[in-house]
């Protein structure tokens, strides 16, 4: 691939939108991605939900105005005229109805959590991906947070033997359960565990969640989310020879940023930086900690 692709955005009902562009297309920018611009978009949003409908028309005016990103009324012409493609749309019910419309292009394209909102959905993504042979890529930003990847990156505590993440858990009714904003404290603990989780069970209460994960290889990894005002995400990581804790605040630069590193160099490469078989699973994880949490069992993923 070039080292300046021409990017689309498909979904502008997101921050990350103008985000991931003021980071491609301003050289000036302080945490500025090189490799590729955004050059047009299609802004979407689902007239059901307000957190998504509400905000398409401002984003899509700051895209033209400050970015003279061309906008369009055809997903189909994004993928036409784009190498790589950021499905942004932040309502995750859509994201198969477009990934069906924009597979067939071959073009690499990032899906912005949540990947799916049910496990058979993503199947079907993942499914779609493979007979097109199309790379496709989704994830958290939060697992590429500075102090999360230099923790993981210790070589002088052993092995990892377990980990407890926590953060917000703001619910919202079209994103059920843990879907809206507990996906990033899980797929934090998934960048710390890897997949391979066999059963989960949630506890609630009207201000906190706490979810009990574990692995087919015997180790547990909870994450612990809280609705009273507390919006740090972090984790304690148990290693063999002793605990570090990770503090996603203490690096300067914001974790899209660090995300979008990544996804440049999947554009680039066609290569996901986190499987389609662990995005698969985490999906499931969630919607087994929803069931979990609603019953009050063990479920099995």
């Amino acid at each position: 691939m070039s080292d300046n692709l021409k990017v689309g955005i498909i979904g502008l009902d997101t921050s990350h939108a103008v985000a991931f562009t003021k980071l491609l297309n301003d050289p000036l920018e302080k945490y500025h991605v090189p490799g590729g611009k955004v050059v047009i978009a299609f802004p979407g949003g689902s007239p059901d939900f307000d957190l998504s409908i509400s905000r398409v028309e401002g984003f899509t005016k700051e895209l033209q105005r400050n970015y003279d990103v061309n906008i369009t009324d055809s997903i189909e012409r994004v993928a036409e005229e784009s190498d790589a493609i950021l499905l942004e749309s932040v309502d995750g019910r859509v994201h198969l109805e477009q990934l069906r419309r924009i597979i067939s292009y071959k073009k690499p394209i990032f899906i912005d959590k949540p990947f799916s909102l049910k496990s058979e959905k993503a199947a079907e993504m993942v499914k779609l991906a493979s007979v097109y042979q199309t790379p496709v890529m989704s994830t958290s930003a939060l697992r590429y947070a500075d102090r999360l990847v230099e923790v993981l990156s210790m070589s002088d505590k052993g092995e990892i033997i377990g980990a407890d993440c926590f953060g917000p858990m703001e619910l919202q009714e079209k994103q059920p359960g843990f879907f809206w904003y507990g996906i990033h404290s899980i797929e934090m603990l998934f960048a710390i565990l890897g997949e391979g989780f066999q059963s989960v069970t949630t506890t609630t209460n009207n201000e906190h969640d706490v979810i009990v994960g574990q692995r087919q290889d015997g180790l547990f990894g909870t994450v612990r989310g809280n609705r009273k005002g507390n919006k740090q995400f972090g984790a304690a990581i148990h290693f063999e020879q002793g605990t570090e804790y990770v503090d996603i605040n203490t690096s300067a630069k914001p974790y899209y940023a660090s995300l979008l590193d990544q996804i440049m160099d999947f554009f680039q490469d066609g290569i996901p930086r986190v499987s389609l078989a662990e995005t698969k699973e985490v999906i499931r994880f969630i919607e087994a900690a929803n069931e979990s949490r609603t019953t009050g069992k063990q479920v099995l993923i």
